[in-house]
């Protein structure tokens, strides 16, 4: 297999490369430029074939795991005779579901296929949705959220997964975000659909909340067939690539990457990435942001409601914090991507977020002064949501090995997903308005966010020094090593990672 190589600063002119490569792998590449291949160009037509159909089931996933917080201003708690500490507990239940189920899932996916996979999960979870809004009793509540969570889990590590098959390294990141914007768009959406959707209140003898949960969960089943179509498979098999185009997709991506190659499925490839420090730094990192990430998608809207808001105002106000995050999201994507760096905007988006929970806890009267708690809220948004983004693109940028990549992807949503299981039991009612545990904690993981990162970044750098140190002890004599068996993924010395 050619080298692989990191998005750093290229060494050689290898398309994508930043260290040793094969002439004859520049020499193909060149081959199909010569022919008319644009790569622009096509990497423009891949973005518009799979970005689109993979973020529509994302936001879809979201708005249905998020809709809950909607649904809970609208008498989803009073109906069905839950305290408030019963609804956490429903909560806690999803991210129980979706923990236990992540790694299983992705290892399906290994074993089928994306067109297969994915649109399955979604008619799964759509199903489990559109029954929330007929469940009459605590127990129902429980048992619902508990398999939304299992269904829903493996879609997100599924896709990064995918992704990883159709772009290089250093083009991962940027499309990553973007498909993790939709989780922020899905907020905007959620507040904008719930709004409207309430006003259908005793439609067929049914409850606002209900119709939320049965129409975007109906939405959902409909998108969900039509996926089967939609979503493709790989790069060697998709019918609406060329052949020219499948074969320099196939060439760029062995100059860069482990996309390429028929890795076939085996254990001992799982359990590289738990024995991997780096893997459990990722799931670490994202730990860290989980909290803070749910905590607002699930609660924004009682936390805006309790500033003073009728229920209606409420749902409405939830939509400009989520436009502003989406767009920040797709900004920080771009300009992280330029400068080939993750673990300083990472940073920086969380101080955001931090200074947005030391607003909101510092405002000691938040029903006499909702818009100072208000611009919290628009600040903590801010920085969560374009800081997750870049902390779970992190693994596909430096994961080599599929079948590892897709598990340290699986691990890293698991182990972030257990911050979450706090998260759902720190906002309880009797905190309101200020919410003091809650904000509390989402500031202390915010802050330990930045101490994770600043040592994955120093863990990293210094790998990356002393593969360095050992390539130029050797560079005199080295040649490059083409053959398969002799790739050693992520450890092998001629990789790179991205800091």
């Amino acid at each position: 297999m050619a080298s692989t190589v990191g998005d750093e600063k290229p060494k050689s002119d290898v398309l994508g490369g930043s260290g040793n490569q094969s002439t004859s792998t520049s020499s193909d590449l060149e081959h199909y430029t010569s022919i008319g291949i644009n790569e622009k160009a096509l990497l423009r037509k891949l973005d518009l074939r799979l970005l689109p159909a993979v973020s529509v089931l994302y936001l879809l996933s979201f708005l249905d795991r998020s809709n809950v917080a909607n649904a809970r201003i609208e008498g989803l708690a009073n109906d069905l005779g839950m305290t408030g500490n019963q609804y956490l507990t429903g909560l806690t239940l999803y991210f129980i579901g979706y923990v236990l189920f992540e790694i299983p899932c992705n290892i399906v996916l290994k074993r089928t296929t994306p067109r297969f996979w994915l649109p399955t999960l979604t008619i799964a979870w759509g199903i489990v949705a559109t029954l929330m809004g007929v469940t009459q009793n605590l127990a129902g509540f429980f048992v619902v959220r508990f398999f939304l969570g299992a269904t829903e889990s493996g879609l997100f590590p599924g896709v990064v997964y995918y992704l990883s098959l159709w772009y290089k390294r250093s083009e991962r990141q940027y499309r990553i975000s973007v498909f993790f914007s939709a989780a922020s768009l899905a907020g905007a959406f959620g507040g904008i659909l719930a709004y409207g959707i309430a006003h259908m209140r005793n439609v067929g003898g049914y409850a606002g909340w209900r119709w939320i949960f049965i129409l975007e969960g109906l939405l959902t089943i409909v998108v969900a067939f039509a996926a089967y179509f939609f979503i493709s498979n790989y790069p060697n098999t998709t019918k609406w690539l060329s052949d020219d185009e499948r074969s320099f997709i196939h060439e760029r991506l062995k100059a860069d990457s482990d996309a390429t190659r028929d890795e076939h499925f085996t254990w001992q490839n799982v359990f590289t990435a738990f024995r991997d420090p780096k893997c459990w730094l990722y799931g670490l990192s994202f730990h860290t942001m989980s909290l803070p990430l749910y905590t607002l998608s699930l609660f924004l809207p009682s936390i805006i409601r309790d500033l003073g808001y009728t229920a209606a105002n409420a749902q409405l106000l939830t939509i400009p914090p989520y436009a502003l995050a989406t767009i920040l999201t797709v900004i920080f994507a771009i300009v992280s991507e330029k400068y080939h760096r993750r673990a300083p905007f990472i940073m920086f988006s969380s101080s955001l977020a931090i200074i947005g929970y030391i607003i909101l806890i510092a405002n000691s009267n938040p029903t006499k002064h909702p818009g100072v708690s208000y611009v919290g809220v628009f600040f903590a948004a801010a920085g969560i949501y374009p800081s997750t983004a870049l902390v779970l693109s992190w693994p596909a940028n430096n994961v080599s090995g599929q079948t590892k990549r897709a598990t340290s992807n699986a691990m890293q949503i698991s182990i972030g997903n257990l911050g979450a299981v706090l998260g759902t039991q720190l906002y309880r009612p009797a905190t309101a308005p200020r919410y003091l545990l809650g904000h509390g904690f989402a500031l202390g993981y915010l802050g330990c966010n930045i101490i994770v990162v600043g040592i994955l970044w120093w863990v990293l750098s210094r790998e990356n020094r002393r593969r360095d140190v050992i390539e130029g002890v050797a560079a005199a004599g080295y040649k490059n090593v083409t053959e398969e068996e002799e790739w050693k993924g992520d450890e092998d010395i001629r990789w790179r990672f991205t800091v």
